[in-house]
């Protein structure tokens, strides 16, 4: 048997099932996050009315979720380093639920504001520690399965709120939708508490590298830094991010204001704003962890990121021109050559890292083009509908699609 054969198969052998129940804990801790973050879109509109906010306004205020990702994300391999996986998790669900609660109580459009950037700190921090986790946990050969698995708890979470929000909203005020962000936050910090451990040695599928020394930790970073492969997946999964965030912020609102479709189900399912938005999601639930089982299948993952791309750039042309059964069509193939794109990129981190010890700030430094792509999409998409309209808010998402693709070339990963 050749060696790298012979590894595949004690790797593939020693994967505990205890790492099954590690990933549920990784699953419903990142939940809560894009639980919260995809809140807001459902019921922008009301938003809007209650705090007198203009369009640019609620693009602000769904951007500035991601302003702590970015400021955390290089910090966050320390914060790793420092506290352990476990920690940072917990302070991570931890001010997702205070964030929540803020916003519950807020009265004014700054009090709101702040609340959001409180939860902003736990997705910066969870982006970064559960991937990281997933690759000690998970041998290479089942790493894009499992990250696409994990991946699909933001696609959850936004459906989970296009379904259930505006009929919360409606019936019980706006601050409904935020408190029951705060329970389930609540709820998957004590899950998390309870669930997650590191793995222990009998159960570690390779031998893990040692601890970096005090003297070693500056030039780990600078290593890490230094990687160009680990800013291409940044670029690719920035990109990525800011036109994802982009549609999935401002289409509910579009299918309002734009096609006379309702916030509740009064006028059928089919003609309810947030349900059809939701087959974006629904669609990428199951298109990224396939995605990953076949990159993981073929041993390709530069392919099975440029092909989705590709595809989800062409969808630009169309998405505010479309009308009638067309739209929710539009819907479900978007997520589903969308849904692959994010696992499968996270999933490249640990295998273009030259050391394991970089793992970490590699994962760090797609957490800041995630981040980074998450603050600039909605504020610049609303910016532009403002001053041309939503087909050209659209087509401009194609040269940044274009950016993300060329990043991908010049990735150098299998």
């Amino acid at each position: 048997m050749s060696q790298p054969a012979a590894t595949m198969s004690k790797a593939s052998a020693k994967m505990p099932g205890y790492a099954w129940v590690v990933l549920f804990a990784l699953y419903m801790a990142t939940l809560a996050a894009p639980l919260n973050l995809f809140k807001l879109p459902p019921v922008m509109t009301t938003i809007q009315k209650a705090f007198n906010l203009s369009m640019s306004g609620s693009g602000d205020l769904m951007s500035i979720f991601s302003i702590m990702g970015f400021v955390l994300a290089i910090p966050a391999g320390y914060i790793l380093k420092r506290f352990g996986i476990k920690l940072t998790g917990l302070i991570a669900v931890g001010s997702v639920t205070v964030g929540s609660c803020l916003g519950a109580i807020a009265e004014t459009s700054r009090m709101l504001f702040f609340g959001r950037f409180i939860e902003g700190v736990g997705m910066g921090l969870i982006m970064v520690a559960a991937p990281f986790a997933i690759s000690v946990w998970f041998p290479a050969q089942k790493r894009a399965l499992a990250t696409g698995i994990w991946a699909s708890s933001v696609g959850i979470g936004n459906v989970v709120t296009l379904l259930l929000a505006p009929s919360m909203a409606v019936s019980y005020g706006w601050r409904s939708v935020w408190w029951a962000g705060a329970g389930f936050s609540a709820f998957a910090f004590i899950l998390f508490a309870v669930l997650f451990r590191m793995p222990k040695k009998e159960e570690m599928y390779e031998t893990p590298a040692p601890a970096a020394s005090a003297q070693e930790e500056s030039p780990s970073l600078l290593k890490g830094m230094a990687n160009s492969n680990f800013w291409m997946i940044s670029i690719a999964f920035g990109c990525y991010n800011l036109v994802v965030m982009a549609m999935c912020s401002f289409l509910p609102a579009f299918l309002e204001i734009g096609r006379g479709y309702s916030l509740t189900f009064e006028k059928g399912v089919l003609m309810n704003a947030s349900f059809v938005t939701a087959f974006i999601m629904m669609a990428s639930i199951f298109s990224g962890p396939v995605g990953g089982r076949i990159s993981d299948r073929l041993g390709k993952r530069k392919m099975m990121i440029l092909i989705p791309y590709i595809l989800m750039t062409l969808t630009f042309l169309v998405p505010f021109t479309v009308t009638g059964w067309m739209i929710p069509m539009y819907m479900i193939v978007f997520g589903i050559v969308g849904g692959p794109i994010a696992p499968i990129l996270l999933a490249a981190v640990p295998e273009v890292a030259r050391k394991p010890q970089l793992i970490g700030i590699g994962m760090s430094v797609a957490a800041v083009g995630q981040n980074i792509g998450m603050y600039i999409g909605p504020s610049l998409f609303a910016r532009i509908q403002e001053v041309q309209g939503w087909a050209v808010a659209g087509y401009w998402m194609i040269p940044i699609c274009l950016v993300g693709i060329i990043a991908t070339l010049r990735l150098k990963v299998r």
